[in-house]
């Protein structure tokens, strides 16, 4: 069981549901292009959001974009501790940035006394690329030990000024090395931890790396929030994230649906009837399983826990429920019958 905080109305870690973040890619000081990402993402499922903060342009945007959106925003801060103090000032529901790289003792003061006041957690993000010169030297490269030393430095600076609302990541793109670090971390802290697979690149293998990396995490026990990271469109990691979740056993709202791989018994088009059954049911809410089969012998016995399913015959397939069939359609009425009978769930 890991702390509570609080990112604006999410709460994050402390036995909470395990949240779903992610990052606009807009220029953080072109209010109405961000807002509308934001919304995009929101409709898509995001619950907190993070937007770059490089300059004072996009630190005095902060309370513009705040003012037209719901989910919780976090300042992405790099080196310049006064955008810190900026985005604090103007409201900012978390920061992402790490103690040590703002500058000596009293710029690490005035940022923790900020958050503190106004109750503003802080993410500690350390990365592999970003290492520090004198702990790579120290292990010889990046490492799991690295990754963590570098992040509980951090802490450290954040608790000597007497501030303990904290959040932690230790990202790579190395899968194994990021499994491992998070691993470690979470057997010396009880902070909440910020999942992620770093530079997972575009979603063919992106998706991939995730799913390993963050879903292995969490069938562990292991992290509080979650950020997938896709060189796409960013509501493409929204829908990543909840398939990881799903997965995961963590979140049950939405359809799990389930398919054959077909093989030689298959007498029926199975691929392209999944993909449509998987279009139309994108934005289905119900808690429920669904199953797509191949086969008209196997197919019922094989899914019998499904709550509705198809199985496909020769020109033709069956309707089942809970294993036991229901009734045969032809082949060209199986996606209709199938929704029909979903509806009635």
């Amino acid at each position: 069981m890991t702390k509570k905080l609080m990112v604006g109305k999410v709460a994050v870690g402390g036995g909470a549901p395990v949240s779903i973040q992610s990052m606009c890619n807009t220029k953080t000081d072109d209010v109405a292009a961000t807002v509308a990402q934001i919304h995009a993402l929101e409709d898509a499922g995001c619950e907190i959001i993070r937007v770059a903060v490089p300059d004072e342009d996009a630190a005095k945007a902060v309370d513009k974009i705040k003012e037209q959106i719901d989910i919780p925003l976090i300042a992405d801060i790099h080196f310049n501790y006064k955008l810190a103090l900026m985005c604090a000032e103007r409201g900012i529901d978390a920061l992402r940035i790490n103690p040590g790289n703002i500058g000596g003792e009293e710029r690490v003061r005035a940022v923790a006394e900020a958050c503190r006041q106004r109750n503003i957690p802080i993410r500690i993000g350390v990365n592999g690329g970003s290492l520090e010169k004198d702990l790579r030297a120290k292990y010889g490269g990046v490492t799991a030990e690295a990754l963590v030393e570098s992040a509980m430095g951090h802490v450290k600076l954040l608790n000597r000024y007497d501030f303990d609302d904290i959040c932690i990541s230790v990202k790579c793109s190395d899968v194994p090395l990021t499994m491992r670090a998070y691993t470690l971390l979470s057997q010396q802290t009880d902070y909440p931890l910020h999942l992620g697979v770093t530079e997972a690149g575009t979603p063919s293998m992106g998706m991939v790396k995730s799913a390993m990396g963050i879903g292995g995490l969490l069938c562990m026990g292991i992290g509080d929030t979650i950020r997938v990271t896709l060189t796409a469109d960013p509501v493409e990691e929204i829908c990543a994230a909840k398939k990881i979740l799903r997965a995961a056993g963590l979140r049950k709202d939405g359809v799990n649906l389930i398919a054959c791989p077909t093989c030689g018994r298959t007498r029926i088009d199975l691929i392209p009837m999944a993909e449509e059954v998987e279009r139309r049911l994108m934005n289905c809410t119900k808690n429920i399983t669904v199953a797509v089969m191949g086969c008209a012998v196997n197919g019922p016995g094989e899914a019998a826990a499904a709550d509705v399913g198809i199985a496909g015959g020769k020109g033709e397939g069956l309707i089942f429920r809970k294993g036991e069939i229901l009734y045969k359609v032809p082949q060209e009425r199986l996606v209709d019958a199938l929704m029909e009978e979903i509806e009635k769930l």
